[in-house]
């Protein structure tokens, strides 16, 4: 069947704004929005720019808005998206070119919330740090998080103000806050206990609806929330 894909195009060098550029494809059903962008870039048009890696859903690098919803152009088939795509840049994020946005300011606010394990390194135990599968289920949900952005981009709150640490950041957060090996979950507190931390979350619920990975983020995020209150008491 044909299918027509409409982009949201932009390139720094020589557009003022963005604009849309309408291609047909052939496709199959079963084909993803990334074949049919691939399609269009070796064979149509080499200058469209986006973002792929893995291709499984896995890396995160493909996320995009298609037919006005975050999802990973590598996980969305045609059959799900019908006969009409529209794929632009995610949202709250600058455009660098085309469907390519700039995530540094994204992995900053990753990196704030310190996303590894923090262990006092004196104290060098004699075998490794054991858990029950109790302690690991506490916090297993969020190790699914890929970073492909598309919770923190969803989200109302940070479009409103990139001051916002984000969904993501809270996620990562609480991977470690929770984890009855780490030592720092009181600093990771201390920096989502602040006004553009945690407590910008307004609850809407974006973040979980589109997550790829089936994250209970906005769950994750009130837990962070309840842990802070917990802490301070």
């Amino acid at each position: 069947m044909e299918v027509t894909v409409k982009i949201e195009r932009f390139d720094p060098t020589s557009d003022t704004a963005p604009h849309d550029v309408s291609y047909r494809v052939e496709a199959q059903e079963t084909d993803r929005v990334l074949d049919l962008l691939n399609q269009i870039k070796w064979y149509q048009d080499g200058t469209l720019t986006y973002r792929r890696s893995c291709t499984q859903g896995i890396c995160g690098s493909d996320a995009m808005r298609i037919n006005g919803r975050n999802r990973l152009a590598c996980k969305t088939l045609v059959k799900d998206v019908g006969h009409s795509i529209d794929v632009r840049p995610l949202f709250g994020l600058s455009v660098l070119r085309d469907l390519v946005v700039d995530q540094e300011p994204f992995f900053q606010k990753y990196a704030d919330v310190l996303p590894w394990l923090i262990v006092d390194e004196s104290q060098t135990p004699e075998r490794e740090r054991l858990q029950s599968p109790a302690e690991r289920e506490r916090f297993d949900d969020t190790t699914k998080c890929i970073l492909c952005a598309a919770c923190t981009t969803a989200c109302p709150p940070f479009w409103a103000n990139g001051k916002f640490i984000g969904p993501a950041s809270i996620v990562n957060a609480h991977r470690f806050i929770f984890d009855s090996r780490d030592q720092g979950a009181g600093e990771r507190l201390r920096i989502l206990n602040q006004r553009w931390g945690a407590w910008g979350c307004r609850v809407v619920f974006n973040c979980t609806d589109v997550c790829p990975r089936g994250i209970q983020v906005t769950d994750a995020i009130e837990q962070v929330k309840r842990e802070i209150l917990q802490e301070n008491l």
